[in-house]
């Protein structure tokens, strides 16, 4: 597989905003609702979009997934220090691409490039009621941390320490 990540540009704010779109289409009719359709939207994303923090997988040239990369998340762990974390959110991968690869190699991407910066620990959450995502997570070598009531979300949070020489998986 040639894959390569990339950080998106401003002509990107629809594609990633398609990934999305299309990721929460499928998680809803799955009976997993995930996203509000609005919190998609190019117009809802743009200023992430534009401001670097979305990144995107491309597959031979095509693009297959997407991931939110930020150095701050005050809104979902705000209990732990900020500087020494990155922090990914909305991870999606078109259908045509599911399956394990494409979404392993943005969070090992993820992972790579926060020990790259210099922080400790790369966090992310997802719906507690997703058993087969955490799963994922947690073959990668992400451990749980600890449940969070936001807003409408009810999430687990996990973390995984990139100075740990066993590495991913492991």
């Amino acid at each position: 597989m040639r894959l390569s990540i990339r950080q998106a540009a401003s002509q990107d704010i629809d594609t990633v905003s398609d990934i999305l779109r299309e990721a929460a289409r499928w998680l809803e009719d799955s009976g997993m609702a995930m996203w509000r359709d609005d919190e998609l939207l190019p117009e809802s994303i743009a200023s992430d979009v534009q401001s670097g923090s979305f990144f995107l997988a491309e597959y031979d040239g095509e693009t297959a997934g997407t991931v939110r990369f930020q150095l701050e998340d005050n809104l979902f762990w705000p209990d732990v220090p900020q500087h020494d974390s990155a922090f990914i959110h909305r991870l999606a991968v078109r259908r045509c691409y599911a399956g394990g690869d494409v979404s392993s190699a943005l969070l090992l991407w993820s992972i790579a490039r926060t020990r790259a910066l210099g922080r400790r620990y790369i966090r992310l959450d997802c719906e507690v009621s997703r058993p087969r995502l955490r799963a994922i997570y947690e073959r990668i070598g992400f451990r749980f941390h600890s449940n969070r009531q936001v807003g409408p979300y009810f999430v687990a949070r996990y973390e995984f320490d990139v100075t740990d020489v066993a590495g991913p998986g492991a």
